[in-house]
């Protein structure tokens, strides 16, 4: 009996200070200030009527993308998205894996991070991707983070963001 009175705590506990955040993630590849820059890959062949082979399969990516409280670049940034990604399919799909940390810069996470790891095919309406870690007040955290693009103009893109975040302990 105590060992489920234990259990039933413990579980409470995680779901009060479970955490979501919502964000804005602008990814642009492209223009004069590029958020992000393809590092290493194949020759991308616009011509071909594969996918993989249209957006490059193999090729990666470094990011630096900026994180606002809205889909205007201009709001408030709470947040840098670091890390880089990597086109990962071959057929009809675009689909990239994604390895990434959200340091959040502003507000009550000022100083934390949170880790995502995970396939993300960008073609898809949402996207499911799991949180894999974190620092400070997320400091081994876990979760997920749900994507869906906002906007997309070519390959520069604004992604929402809902990320499910549950403390460790």
């Amino acid at each position: 009996m105590l060992v489920a009175v234990l259990l039933a705590s413990v579980s409470e506990a995680r779901k009060r200070n479970t955490t979501h955040i919502q964000f804005y993630m602008h990814d642009t590849p492209t223009g004069p200030n590029p958020s992000a820059v393809r590092v290493a890959g194949q020759p991308i062949n616009a011509t071909d009527s594969n996918m993989g082979a249209m957006f490059g399969f193999g090729s990666i990516y470094i990011m630096d993308n900026a994180l606002t409280a809205t889909p205007d670049i201009n709001s408030t940034l709470i947040g840098r998205a670091q890390g880089l990604y990597a086109m990962s399919s071959q057929e009809n799909e675009v689909s990239l894996l994604m390895t990434l940390t959200y340091n959040f810069v502003s507000g009550v996470y000022n100083g934390s991070s949170v880790s995502v790891v995970g396939r993300n095919p960008i073609m898809d309406e949402v996207r499911e991707m799991p949180v894999v870690g974190g620092t400070g007040v997320f400091r081994l955290a876990r979760g997920f983070a749900i994507a869906k693009t906002h906007s997309m103009n070519q390959v520069d893109a604004i992604v929402g963001y809902n990320v499910t975040i549950i403390p460790f302990y």
